[in-house]
């Protein structure tokens, strides 16, 4: 039996390398974990937008889902672009028959460039089906309105979001700051609710555009911690130091929202 690590990635494909499965398994190399994918969907997209997207047939989700049970020793799994109402029941589904470890759902819903990456009529099943599965959600503060209907602007409106997430079901959530309206703040906070406490990330504002795929590489990174046996606070604070070195060591790829730097952690940590 292997030692290695093993985590798993349930998302969309981009072609432009920035987010989804790509982020995801460049993420789980960068920390030292073997990254296996089930392919929900393909998207056509570069860093100025997204262009076309091919739903993946649900027995083709279903057979990757099976293949990866059938001979991988996951330990922690994450689950991103979906797309379909179809499409979450299948991999809810899934989820139910197989035991993947830790579930840390990225509730992906609106693109960079505000293309809908979940069709309207799913946020329902998201709710229903996902959430109460999951062992920790990520939303960014749209994605998290969206799903409570509660304007979040501070740590106190995140608590009640944070609340009614937990009610759904999700055992821990972490509401990303980066979209809060205070460009005169100079630290940007992610805020934390676990079920025995509640803290808050940290880390200095970096003005740049260069954020394609942020949230993919955050929830990537707290999967492959989990994968290799690091405690749930552990992972969090170390994806949120990842996610940092990643946006404040910009690429400056492509002519829109270009990609985070995968690598800019590692080159300062190099015990991955």
């Amino acid at each position: 039996m292997s030692k290695v690590a093993q985590a798993l990635s349930i998302a969309g494909s981009d072609s432009g390398g920035g987010a989804g499965i790509q982020a995801d398994l460049k993420t789980f190399q960068e920390r030292g974990v073997f990254g296996t994918t089930a392919i929900t969907a393909i998207t056509a997209q570069n860093t100025t937008g997204v262009f076309d997207i091919h739903q993946i047939p649900l027995e083709t989700i279903q057979s990757q889902l099976k293949a990866i049970a059938d001979d991988f020793d996951i330990k922690a799994f994450k689950v991103g672009m979906l797309g379909s109402q179809e499409v979450i029941t299948c991999v809810a589904n899934c989820i139910k028959k197989y035991d993947f470890g830790y579930f840390v759902l990225d509730p992906v819903m609106i693109s960079k460039g505000g293309v809908a990456l979940l069709q309207e009529n799913a946020t329902k099943a998201l709710k229903e089906e996902l959430i109460p599965l999951c062992d920790i959600i990520t939303p960014n503060l749209p994605e998290a309105k969206a799903l409570t209907n509660i304007d979040i602007n501070d740590k106190q409106s995140a608590r009640k979001a944070a609340l009614k997430l937990q009610e759904m079901g999700a055992k821990i959530v972490i509401i990303k700051g980066g979209h809060t309206d205070n460009s005169t703040s100079e630290i940007c906070e992610d805020w934390v609710f676990t079920q025995d406490e509640e803290f808050t990330l940290s880390a200095v504002r970096f003005d740049t555009v260069q954020t394609h795929g942020t949230g993919c590489t955050f929830s990537a990174c707290i999967t492959a911690q989990l994968a290799k046996g690091n405690s749930i606070k552990e992972s969090i604070v170390l994806a949120k130091d990842f996610i940092s070195a990643a946006i404040s060591n910009p690429l400056n790829i492509g002519s829109g929202h270009g990609p985070t730097n995968h690598w800019a952690y590692s080159l300062k940590d190099k015990n991955v």
